[in-house]
């Protein structure tokens, strides 16, 4: 069942292409929870859920009322003609939850096609533990990966979160694909520095975008000055959180 949590055409805020105006699609379900990064979301009956800044699109059982099960891959389509888009394509943004639970759906995979008929530039935002079947679903070569593989700050077990032959594989077929990792100030004096050494291993041409944990702009700028120390230490790119930066949010905007 594919399930759209939400959608909204604003700038994208973090990674390679911050600050291009694009469509972003947030598909429900996630096969992580990510606890460890300690944001909170009320769901509508009061409960108070923890994980990543998005865990409404990841807790089916609290926030189903969200989730709109997408029967056409029109109905998606469709949506690009509720906002004023200008004359050329637009980027578009697919993310979640984990947007790659979808990869071998038929109706996601008829989305995926008329976007790049339509001549999209298109960014998967995966957290790079599932594998694509490549030479069955070539399409997926056309595509953007923005790997944001979750680090020990999320608090998921290294044997999930990290899946080098997954890394390697859509790094070395997609169109472009580049690291984006969460940190906060106090991960980076934790072994930090290793543990992204690691993962780098499995794609070590790939580029590396940094960005501060938070789900609101109080916790992204307390995490941002260290973060740009590391950068410039370790030579990766140091990426903002636009959005919330400017709206203090994560949600719609």
């Amino acid at each position: 069942m594919l399930y759209l949590v939400e959608h909204f055409y604003s700038i994208q805020g973090e990674g390679r292409y911050v600050g291009a105006p694009s469509v972003f699609f947030r598909f429900g379900g996630c096969n992580l929870k990510c606890e460890g990064f300690g944001c909170k979301e009320t769901a509508p009956d009061g409960t108070s859920i923890l994980g990543c800044d998005t865990v409404y699109a990841v807790n089916k059982e609290h926030f189903s009322k969200n989730w709109i099960v997408i029967n056409q891959a029109q109905e998606l389509l469709n949506i690009l003609n509720l906002y004023d888009l200008p004359s050329r394509p637009v980027d578009i943004v697919l993310t979640g939850g984990e947007p790659l639970l979808n990869l071998n759906d038929k109706i996601f995979l008829e989305f995926l096609q008329k976007l790049h008929k339509k001549g999209h530039r298109v960014t998967f935002e995966t957290n790079a533990t599932i594998n694509i079947n490549f030479e069955k679903y070539p399409i997926y070569k056309e595509f953007i990966f923005a790997l944001s593989v979750k680090l020990s700050n999320s608090k998921e077990e290294l044997q999930k979160r990290v899946k080098g032959d997954v890394i390697y594989s859509i790094a070395s077929n997609a169109s472009e694909a580049f690291f984006k990792f969460s940190i906060d100030a106090e991960s980076i004096t934790l072994g930090l520095e290793e543990e992204i050494e690691n993962i780098l291993m499995h794609s070590a041409s790939t580029q590396v975008y940094c960005m501060p944990l938070g789900g609101n702009k109080e916790e992204v700028e307390l995490n941002t000055p260290a973060l740009i120390e590391f950068c410039k230490a370790k030579g990766y790119n140091f990426s903002d959180r636009l959005h919330i930066r400017i709206w203090d949010i994560n949600k719609g905007v």
